[in-house]
């Protein structure tokens, strides 16, 4: 934001400068004869008082003056002539002061002055420096009044963890205005969407909750009595059925709480090492599949450990419900950045679907289907938390043949 500040200030200023140069191009400063004022009407004055008895006596008692022969003074021809025609001819020497020059009778030239004429003493740069000083001084002033604005208006929208905690409504006097105006009704129309969303969330997860409440407790009231197997299997599929909603709205809840708003992260040096080795000892239970971490050296990285546990837990929970007979997980430290691998031996996802999978609710029906099991929000909340920490999610393709995961995460991320 500063370099585009300083860039139209400075064009500001060269547009200014130029435009002066233009100016003094075709309008210049009067110099020489140009710059007396009414020169005709004086040297025509002189000339008629020069035709009385008396005029040479009153002008020079008036005037500074000499009197030459003519042969005296090395006139050009053109200034001869004028002289010839009984016209003035006006000279200046050195000190930019006025000699005019009448003939008179007998080869005489009186000579009147020399006088100093009032012009501008000063060296021709002040007036472009005055000028950019003027111009350049508001506009200075005008610029850093608006980046101040644009620097509070983007703190306010980096520090936005929630539509509600952004602060658009005061401090705001310059040309930002208009824009504010326009971001505290977006602001406003955000919160009410929220709101809806919340309390939508919020009915359906009470609506589905209640029943499944009944129904848990009329299969426990159920197996008080004596039932044969096949009952028992209708009572074990029904339980089964009823935990998968109650995970399912738990997962609802818990995505439109991260959707809405951005928590307060608990940061600390984390191993992520070590936090991936328990995550993989965690699930390990009960798959038959190979579970290697292919990282040895501890890789500590700042972070939120409760948020990164379950990125791990997610990517790895999803690379075993995929793989066929191993799933890897390789953490490595580069110059800038953290790079988190997690690869299995499935069948892996078409690379046109690669930006579809981090969408909630997405099924990718042929390399992923419903019988895997999952609310298909597991990597959407991947993309939330790795998003918390400033950091890229993405698929590629994997040595394993199968899904690769990747994870980044900037070290001077915060």
């Amino acid at each position: 934001m500063g370099k585009l500040f300083g860039s139209l200030y400075l064009y500001i200023i060269v547009s200014v400068l130029l435009l002066s140069g233009v100016v003094e191009k075709f309008w210049p400063h009067k110099e020489g004869e140009q710059a007396l004022m009414l020169h005709p009407e004086f040297t025509h004055s002189i000339a008629l008082l020069l035709t009385y008895p008396d005029g040479l006596q009153q002008v020079q008692q008036h005037y500074p003056s000499a009197i030459f022969q003519i042969n005296e003074i090395a006139f050009l021809p053109e200034q001869q002539a004028q002289l010839a025609r009984g016209e003035a001819v006006l000279l200046f020497n050195q000190q930019q002061q006025a000699s005019w020059y009448f003939q008179l009778p007998q080869q005489q030239l009186l000579q009147l002055g020399p006088i100093d004429i009032v012009t501008p003493n000063f060296d021709s740069s002040w007036p472009y420096l005055v000028m950019l000083l003027l111009i350049g001084l508001p506009i200075g002033l005008w610029s850093l009044w608006l980046l101040r604005d644009f620097n509070k208006l983007r703190h306010a929208c980096d520090n936005m963890v929630a539509p509600e905690s952004a602060e658009f409504a005061s401090g705001y006097s310059s040309a930002l205005l208009p824009i504010t105006d326009v971001l505290r009704a977006l602001q406003s129309r955000i919160k009410q969407l929220l709101s809806s969303q919340k309390e939508l969330t919020s009915a359906v997860s009470h609506e589905f909750r209640t029943p499944l409440a009944r129904l848990k407790f009329a299969i426990a009231m159920l197996e008080e009595y004596p039932l044969n197997e096949e009952q028992y299997n209708y009572i074990d599929g029904m339980t089964r059925d009823i935990s998968e909603l109650e995970a399912l709205v738990t997962e609802m809840l818990n995505f439109a709480k991260m959707d809405r708003e951005t928590p307060a992260l608990n940061l600390t040096e984390v191993n992520l090492t070590e936090l991936a080795g328990q995550t993989m000892e965690k699930l390990q239970l009960n798959h038959g599949l190979s579970l290697q971490l292919m990282q040895t050296e501890s890789v500590f990285y700042r972070c939120d450990a409760h948020f990164m546990t379950r990125v791990l837990q997610n990517l790895i929970g999803n690379a075993i419900k995929y793989a066929q007979s191993c799933v890897q997980v390789e953490i490595n430290q580069q110059s800038d950045h953290i790079k988190l691998i997690v690869s299995d031996d499935g069948s892996g996802i078409n690379q046109q679907d690669w930006e579809q999978v981090f969408k909630p609710f997405i099924r990718l029906d042929k390399s992923r289907d419903k019988q895997k099991g999952g609310f298909g929000l597991g990597l959407a909340i991947v993309s939330k938390i790795v998003d918390w920490h400033h950091g890229r999610l993405y698929l590629q393709q994997g040595s394993l043949k199968g899904a690769s995961f990747v994870i980044e995460l900037p070290l001077n991320g915060h």
